[in-house]
């Protein structure tokens, strides 16, 4: 069962490793120093944004759940008729898939902690 507990918090740091490779683009485009920065913060918004709804989701799962249905279903709102069917399956497919795992996650928090005795033991000596 800690696999169930393990899989959307890793897969969620991958999703925004993904999410940030989207925005080397940017280095393409031929900006100054100061206007490559900025383009550079501006990409990494989404990024920013999945990895804060992640930290809030290591500790409570149920937040987690709605901040990634948030992001997907804002993503979707956002972006609607401005692309490819699949653009929206790559980048909200993920986000709703985490929002069930998260769900889930919070449904069944007593039997996917993982288990921590070892940090419990008295010392020795």
């Amino acid at each position: 069962m800690s696999v169930l507990y393990w899989a959307p918090r890793i897969l969620g740091m991958l999703f925004a490793g993904l999410i940030s490779l989207f925005a080397l683009d940017m280095f393409s485009e031929g900006y100054g120093y100061w206007g490559t920065l900025f383009a550079l913060a501006m990409h990494l918004i989404p990024t920013a944004l999945i990895v804060i709804v992640l930290i809030i989701a290591w500790r409570w799962e149920w937040a987690g759940a709605l901040g990634f249905l948030g992001l997907g279903i804002g993503y979707l709102w956002l972006a609607w008729g401005k692309g490819h069917w699949t653009a929206y399956v790559v980048i909200s497919g993920p986000m709703f898939l985490l929002a069930i795992l998260f769900l889930t996650n919070w449904l069944w928090r007593d039997k996917l902690k993982p288990n921590r005795t070892w940090l419990n033991r008295p010392k020795s000596g």
